[in-house]
């Protein structure tokens, strides 16, 4: 991984969710083998195929989870932000990771190692009901994606990444992230030009309002098209 790492201190473990619950005691012991990692964009932090060594918190910036198709195509499957983790799946199992991890904007990023992260989750039952609940998260995801009849057609598969990564401002639904029509078509397997398409009508249909750099994401477009 290209980056240098630095020490952390207590405060930043305690603003981590993964850590929240751990006592002071425990939050300083954790300094020990914590290390925080600054990475540039497009930085490949996990590669397919790679053994899995540590677990990875984001503090600040987004990454795509990303897979190759059968075509050499890149796929994106996930977008990654602060607070989220990746790499525990690797870590419980022992099987190499199945895609990779690259940032897609300046990241700054925790690490804790496997033994030491095995040994954090034996020590401390909420971290590791916290670790659950983030692949019982995941599970839900991959089966909505799967099964939801909305996905079946081109305007609810592009509706969905929107819907993702938009931030609740206001009591808006808002994307305010850069969201490229491009890593959108790489997510739902469709055409930039697609996108576009879909883009332009969900505007002049009233489903969402670009204001500048930002998204609205109206409460219609959760309806059929």
């Amino acid at each position: 991984m290209p980056a240098i790492a630095t020490t952390v201190s207590t405060t930043i473990l305690k603003s981590v969710p993964l850590f929240a619950s751990f006592p002071d005691e425990q939050l300083r012991m954790l300094v020990g083998v914590v290390t925080r990692r600054s990475a540039p964009r497009a930085s490949v932090i996990m590669a397919a195929g790679d053994q899995i060594d540590s677990l990875y918190i984001v503090i600040s910036g987004r990454l795509k989870v990303m897979m190759s198709d059968a075509d050499g195509k890149e796929v994106i499957l996930s977008l990654i932000g602060p607070s989220q983790f990746f790499g525990e799946m690797g870590l419980i199992d022992d099987s190499p990771r199945s895609a990779s991890v690259v940032t897609i904007e300046p990241c700054e990023l925790l690490s804790i190692n496997k033994r030491d992260f095995k040994k954090s989750l034996a020590e401390n039952f909420e971290m590791c009901t916290a670790v659950m609940r983030g692949l019982v998260h995941r599970l839900r995801e991959a089966d909505r994606k799967i099964g939801s009849p909305a996905l079946r057609d081109v305007y609810g598969r592009v509706a969905r990444p929107l819907l993702d990564v938009s931030e609740d401002v206001n009591g808006q639904k808002m994307v305010t992230k850069r969201l490229p029509k491009q890593d959108i078509a790489k997510m739902i397997g469709a055409s930039r030009e697609m996108v576009s398409r879909v883009m332009k009508d969900l505007q002049m249909g009233g489903y969402i309002e670009v204001r500048g750099s930002n998204i609205v994401l109206r409460d219609t477009i959760m309806l059929p098209h």
